[in-house]
């Protein structure tokens, strides 16, 4: 299939540039296969869940990814997007044309230096900090990269938590798997007492997340890797639910890539992996039968992916019926929960 199939027309201020006022006070789209679409409440999902479900989120929580280096008088982000050693990220800058290999960025006692420059702005730093982690020395000198569409002039305070789902503890993402925002503390305990499974596994998602696909033949498009991990006991209690028959809902499509990356023998496997996986109509589930996840943009791997899921013509059909109704997109957005088409 082509790119430009994946295309579709959405209105600016649809773009969501602040989250709802109650996380799980935004809308959800429900689509089941060969039913009406349903429009609710997302604290309604619970209507849509049974006893003996199994939900999987992804605890991995979002770092203050965004630093700003100064050149010349000039500014320059940079986004780190994966560790690649002990005390280096790879990661874009923007503009990278400003920086040279060698050029050293000073944070107080510490600093940052530019090790590499790749192509398409993707550079590798080296951090030299004075005995301090590099989560910490980022909580003090970063920013919450917060993604390329949301325009605001001035950034909120509140976006270190906003952005970040309630359950995630894992530092490493560099992009908030924003399905999972949704979810209040409430909502997860009436789960829990519906006697649904919950289970955890990491993903940490990287700046590859926001780059375009640039490629017409989407089958020559390759993904950025990044890091997943899955404990031995949550590879039991979902291989144990797909032997029973249960549903397994994936918390985002990152979580959904996490399962279905892991997932060969008709099993999942547990362990510390990286995954370049890109699932496309054609693509084979194992896993996963249903989905929550937000409104992604058109051409993305990410809206491929969901077509992929829940087929081609109803994601499209599910799309206009969200513009039409004037819904929220992307990270601050609203939500659809679906259900793997009949193959």
């Amino acid at each position: 299939m082509k790119l430009t199939d994946f295309d579709f027309n959405l209105p600016t201020e649809l773009i969501a540039q602040t989250p709802s006022d109650k996380r799980d006070h935004s809308t959800l789209l429900v689509m089941k296969p060969n039913q009406n679409i349903i429009k609710t409440e997302f604290y309604n999902v619970m209507d849509y869940l049974s006893y003996g479900d199994l939900i999987i989120f992804n605890d991995s929580r979002v770092i203050k990814a965004k630093l700003i280096l100064e050149k010349n008088g000039k500014k320059i982000e940079f986004y780190l997007n994966k560790k690649i050693g002990e005390n280096s990220w790879n990661g874009f800058a923007k503009p990278a044309k400003k920086l040279k290999e060698g050029d050293i960025f000073h944070f107080g006692k510490h600093s940052i230096i530019i090790s590499k420059k790749l192509f398409m702005g993707e550079t590798e730093i080296e951090f030299k900090l004075d005995d301090i982690p590099i989560f910490d020395f980022l909580d003090k000198y970063g920013q919450m990269p917060l993604p390329p569409y949301i325009k605001r002039h001035d950034e909120s305070p509140l976006d270190e938590t906003t952005y970040q789902t309630i359950y995630g503890n894992k530092p490493g993402s560099v992009a908030a798997p924003t399905a999972g925002l949704h979810f209040t503390e409430e909502l997860l305990n009436k789960i829990k007492t519906r006697n649904i499974e919950i289970a955890f596994v990491t993903l940490h998602v990287g700046a590859g997340t926001f780059l375009p696909v640039k490629t017409e033949n989407i089958d020559e498009h390759k993904m950025h890797s990044e890091y997943y991990s899955i404990d031995i006991d949550t590879a039991a209690k979902i291989n144990l639910a797909k032997a029973e028959h249960r549903n397994i809902i994936a918390i985002g499509t990152t979580t959904l890539r996490t399962l279905e990356s892991s997932a060969y023998d008709g099993i999942i496997h547990s362990g510390e992996f990286e995954t370049q996986i890109f699932i496309r109509p054609g693509f084979k589930f194992n896993i996963v039968n249903m989905l929550i996840t937000n409104f992604h943009l058109p051409k993305s791997t990410l809206f491929i992916l969901t077509c992929a899921f829940a087929g081609y013509k109803e994601m499209f059909n599910l799309y206009n019926y969200a513009i039409n109704e004037k819904m929220r997109f992307f990270s601050y957005g609203d939500a659809t929960l679906l259900y793997l088409k009949n193959k």
